[in-house]
């Protein structure tokens, strides 16, 4: 009998990145958390929400450029 050690890859999310908050609808929010529907960020990417975030908590770029250049 020999004995092995198997290892086991790190199961890791689709997203892969850093963890960044997208800007999405407001009116979105509640619904995506409650009813687990997708949103649809700024910058495109879907997802349900899931977590809120915390001031300082790191903003996707590319929704951070596209609300900057709608407040002009």
């Amino acid at each position: 009998m020999t004995t092995q050690i198997l290892e086991r890859p790190e199961i890791k999310e689709a997203d892969t990145g850093p963890e960044m908050f997208h800007y999405v609808r407001k009116e979105k929010i509640a619904e995506s958390a409650v009813m687990g529907t997708y949103v649809i960020a700024l910058c495109g990417e879907k997802f349900p929400v899931t977590k809120t975030p915390k001031p300082g908590s790191p903003v996707c770029p590319a929704c951070k450029e596209i609300y900057e250049s709608l407040q002009d």
